[in-house]
């Protein structure tokens, strides 16, 4: 990209002594010109690209990042399955007090 931008600089200056007629060297000089400005474009073009590959590249293999956010999530899965079970082992034991005073009742009830 430099290489081309010295040259259309060095041809912009037009400073060149040729055996070619002045219009022909303006018109060679001018296509020239055309040439490695589009030169330019393209590499700026490839360049950029090549840019994002590279940070689709990084973003998609950020595995300490995916790691960081799998452990985090395992932790809070582990404390709600943990809420739950002691929520179920409280709901157990009161049904079983519950049944064992239903059961208590039925057997010393009259209305048998």
């Amino acid at each position: 990209m430099l290489e081309n931008f010295e040259e259309i600089i060095k041809l912009a200056k037009g400073e060149n002594e040729s055996q070619l007629n002045r219009m022909t060297q303006i018109e060679q000089d001018t296509f020239e010109m055309q040439v490695r400005a589009a030169n330019i474009v393209r590499a700026g073009e490839s360049l950029m690209k090549l840019v994002s590959d590279i940070k689709q590249y990084l973003i998609l293999n950020d595995f300490p990042s995916v790691n960081e956010a799998i452990t985090q999530n395992s932790k809070l899965f582990r404390t709600k399955q943990q809420e739950c079970d002691q929520k179920l082992m409280s709901l157990r034991d009161d049904i079983a007090a519950d049944l064992y005073d239903l059961e208590d009742e039925y057997f010393t009830s009259i209305y048998k």
